[in-house]
């Protein structure tokens, strides 16, 4: 695997500030077939569900073409939800506080007003890459899924506690259902 590259590109910026790089199903979906087969065993969804091009492509998760936020961005004619008079908002709060993944959600579209789009998107490339191969990870890859570095990039390295927790949840919930 070689390193993954990146151009800025707006349809890998969702309008809540997601990177669309960093997210584990994008990652999957270029990845190997055992990649994206855990992935799809993972979700419950087949294996061609895990189509995505970007949270503003056309080709987009099912879960990401109803988006609240991209909708309510649309309606209002804003390329970001900071752009917004009540930002933040009740549902984007909400959506927030869902998931580790989520955790700088408040800072990001506030940095992306502050210095674009363009260069936010360079300072998440370094934010998520290994700092050993610059391979980029996903908030829920501890280690670098291609060097096994420890953590995988500095978003882990900050926000490691509330992502353990997390999946050590999920970890308890799959087992239930078993």
């Amino acid at each position: 695997m070689k390193k993954d590259s990146y151009q800025p590109d707006k349809k890998l910026v969702a309008v809540c500030g997601l990177f669309c790089p960093a997210c584990g199903i994008f990652i999957a979906q270029r990845g190997s077939l055992e990649e994206r087969k855990r992935m799809a065993e993972d979700l419950q969804v087949p294996i061609e569900g895990l189509q995505c091009d970007g949270c503003r492509a056309k080709r987009r998760l099912a879960y990401c073409e109803t988006c609240k936020m991209a909708a309510c961005a649309e309606g209002k004619g804003l390329d970001f939800c900071a752009e917004c008079e009540e930002y933040p908002c009740t549902a984007l709060k909400k959506f927030q506080a869902a998931m580790p993944h989520r955790i700088e959600l408040w800072q990001a579209p506030v940095r992306i007003k502050e210095v674009g789009y363009e260069k936010w998107f360079e300072e998440m490339l370094k934010h998520y890459s290994c700092a050993q191969c610059a391979t980029i990870n996903s908030a829920y890859h501890l280690a670098c899924r291609l060097c096994g570095t420890t953590p995988s990039c500095a978003y882990v390295a900050l926000h490691k506690a509330e992502i353990e927790a997390y999946l050590s949840n999920i970890q308890q919930t799959s087992m239930i259902r078993r």
